[in-house]
């Protein structure tokens, strides 16, 4: 299998100079790329003079995450791509056991590796942990990581299983399945698109996994951090831009309805904590998915909600009223 190892950059010259050495050095059978989405700083002059065996892809302008990877990908000829966010510090022969996983089962799709965190590497990392799920309402999790709770790897995820999504961090699939399902939804910018692209795997009746065989490192926020607004913005908007797309009608509208009331107690946390900039994102995520709700709407394919790949109860009851904080305690509950 031909594998792309693909890095999206804004403005990361730093970050780049300083993971780009490990991945080649642990890549020796991949193509590594890096798509640069109109950086203002010396990241495109930076991997030209230290990083010569990395191939250069330059976007006209910054398209996002979604939009970045869109237009970057066009032009990368393989059979597997591997999205690896360019704060990703990864381990010896980690490309081995995702590729095995792919060679072995054609209808796997989409997989993502382990996630630890790299400051902390015993615990798992916020962005995908060891995969992700969603509950009812379309609130997403994962296992290892519920809400800002992180488990420490002791060894209960080093396994190969299916879930619901793979996260962007370390986000691998197949090329045709990407093209098939039209990329990433560029409307998302940021945040969550990795999940409407799962879900839409799914409806479309391909595999997502999870392979705790291997492991990646995570530094985190290094685009946007979990303090800002703009990050809550663009996490409740996107989430129900999901909900809407890839649900029955019927269901869709009625989750809606209960996350605005949902949303409005989240709203109302933010502001007992004192953290009224977060309050007031939620209302914008509520006002721009209400703009642009007939437009996502449009955008449906058919949809199925396999209640095997999600859990069934509302995380936020089970995390903050029963305080049930490890996916372990919560599958079992």
């Amino acid at each position: 299998m031909k594998i792309a190892i693909a890095i999206l950059n804004w403005n990361g010259a730093a970050l780049l100079e300083a993971y780009l050495p490990n991945v080649l050095e642990h890549s020796p059978n991949a193509d590594v790329y890096v798509i640069d989405n109109a950086s203002t700083d010396n990241s495109v002059s930076m991997v030209k003079e230290k990083f010569p065996e990395v191939r250069l892809v330059i976007n006209k302008e910054n398209y996002g995450f979604a939009g970045g990877y869109n237009e970057g990908l066009q032009i990368i000829d393989a059979d597997i791509y591997c999205l690896l966010n360019s704060d990703v510090k990864v381990s010896a022969d980690w490309l081995k056991p995702m590729v095995q996983m792919f060679t072995e089962d054609s209808n796997i799709a989409i997989a993502q590796p382990k996630i630890l965190d790299l400051r902390q590497p015993e615990y798992f990392e916020y962005a995908g942990a060891a995969g992700g799920f969603i509950d009812k309402y379309g609130y997403p999790f994962c296992r290892g990581r519920i809400f800002q709770t992180l488990e420490k790897d002791q060894g209960q995820y080093n396994d190969i299983t299916e879930v619901f999504w793979a996260t962007g961090a370390c986000m691998f699939f197949r090329k045709e399945v990407f093209w098939e399902l039209k990329g990433f939804d560029a409307d998302y910018f940021a945040h969550q698109e990795e999940i409407d692209l799962c879900w839409r795997a799914k409806n479309a009746g391909y595999k997502v996994f999870y392979n705790g065989h291997s492991t990646v490192y995570h530094l985190g926020g290094s685009t946007l951090k979990n303090s800002n607004p703009n990050k809550t913005f663009l996490n409740f908007r996107n989430s129900l831009y999901s909900v809407i797309k890839n649900l029955p009608t019927r269901q869709a509208f009625v989750i809606i309805f209960i996350r605005l009331v949902l949303d409005g107690i989240a709203a109302a946390r933010f502001l007992l904590q004192l953290r009224g900039w977060h309050a007031w994102a939620i209302l914008r995520a509520h006002l721009s998915f209400y703009r642009n709700v007939r437009s996502m709407y449009k955008k449906r394919e058919k949809a199925n909600f396999i209640l095997k790949y999600y859990f069934v109860k509302s995380i936020v009851w089970s995390y903050f009223v029963h305080h049930i904080k490890h996916f372990n305690i919560l599958v079992k509950d």
